[in-house]
């Protein structure tokens, strides 16, 4: 089912707020999948899904790696026979505002703050497209 992620059916929004774990996919330089495990935080209003982490992660290093215009990525959950699955756009953002927001999104989702990290940057991602079965 296709989703309008600026406009998301309450459900389909009540499910990026449960606290559940995702992955992310980036694509390596030989054009192969990386998936990796990734707390995800999703903001219809702005367009946005965003994910806190150090900035020599190698998710950060396949976004850097594709250019000012960014990466295409994708982020999923599952739980159970309900998956939900936001892909777009993403940039590694450094702004301490921005990586602050980022820290405190993913505080109300997952209910704990991260610990101090003087590397952390944030991944966003210009959503583009949403579905899955809620």
């Amino acid at each position: 089912m296709t989703i309008d992620v600026r406009n998301p059916d309450p459900d389909y929004l009540a499910f990026w707020q449960e606290w559940q774990l995702c992955t992310l996919t980036t694509h390596r330089a030989d054009g192969s999948p990386h998936v990796v495990p990734v707390g995800v935080t999703y903001d219809p209003r702005a367009g946005l899904a965003r994910i806190i982490t150090n900035r020599a992660s190698r998710k950060v290093a396949h976004i850097r790696a594709a250019g000012g215009a960014g990466a295409p990525v994708a982020v999923c959950q599952v739980d159970g026979g309900r998956w939900a699955t936001l892909e777009g756009t993403a940039r590694v953002v450094e702004d301490p505002a921005a990586v602050a927001e980022a820290v405190r999104r993913y505080e109300e989702r997952y209910g704990r703050r991260p610990a101090p990290n003087p590397d952390r940057v944030a991944v966003e991602i210009s959503l583009t497209r949403g579905m899955g079965r809620v």
